[in-house]
């Protein structure tokens, strides 16, 4: 059996509104929770991250040791990353309006779909060792990972809230998958804004 930790990054440190690219720092001044999130992770278990600063940033912070994993970073949002999504709106109008109605197969300009970051991460699962198991990553993969152990539809999956530095565990068994606990929140000092997930719209 492996049990995988499923670990969202603490909040980015950056302007709300904007979609974030793998530069983006993170604000890891929330120490009590920090502390609270560590005591529940197991001792020793082979941790990774995404190649973003903010998940590898984050590891550090909760003294794990990562070790990079590609397959686990945030969907790619291509010539978007980087732009607040009220200038995106404003810019490209019906574009990035159609975007958002089918969020899950639609894909960004030069970016990715939801979709393909299922597939991706599904991948990166498949490579991760028996027995317990930490990965710090994002709420987008998070999200892929919850569609794969539920064998859920993409869009379903999207409707899952994953808030910054949440615990998220699931279980590879030999019958399949099983869900241990969704999204259980360790953030101590956030304003509301702070819980909007992922790169959706603000």
């Amino acid at each position: 059996m492996t049990r995988i930790f499923l670990v969202r990054h603490a909040p980015v440190d950056a302007p709300r509104g904007v979609i974030h690219g793998p530069r983006a720092p993170v604000d890891l001044s929330d120490v009590a929770g920090l502390a609270a999130l560590k005591a529940v992770l197991p001792v020793a278990a082979p941790t990774f991250c995404s190649p973003a600063r903010r998940t590898r940033d984050t590891a550090l912070a909760l003294r794990l040791e990562p070790t990079m994993a590609p397959d686990f970073r945030e969907q790619d949002f291509g010539a978007w990353t980087g732009r607040r999504h009220d200038d995106i709106a404003a810019r490209e109008g019906d574009a990035y309006h159609a975007f958002w109605q089918s969020p899950a197969i639609n894909t960004p300009p030069g970016g990715e779909s939801f979709v393909e970051q299922v597939r991706r991460v599904a991948e990166g699962l498949a490579k991760l060792p028996d027995g317990d198991v930490i990965a710090v990553v994002h709420s987008g993969t998070i999200r892929a990972a919850l569609a794969i152990a539920l064998d859920c539809a993409p869009e379903q999956a999207l409707r899952f809230v994953v808030d910054p530095l949440s615990l998220t565990r699931i279980d590879r068994l030999a019958s399949g998958w099983r869900v241990g606990a969704v999204n259980r929140a360790y953030l101590t000092a956030h304003d509301d804004d702070s819980r909007i997930s992922g790169n959706a719209p603000r």
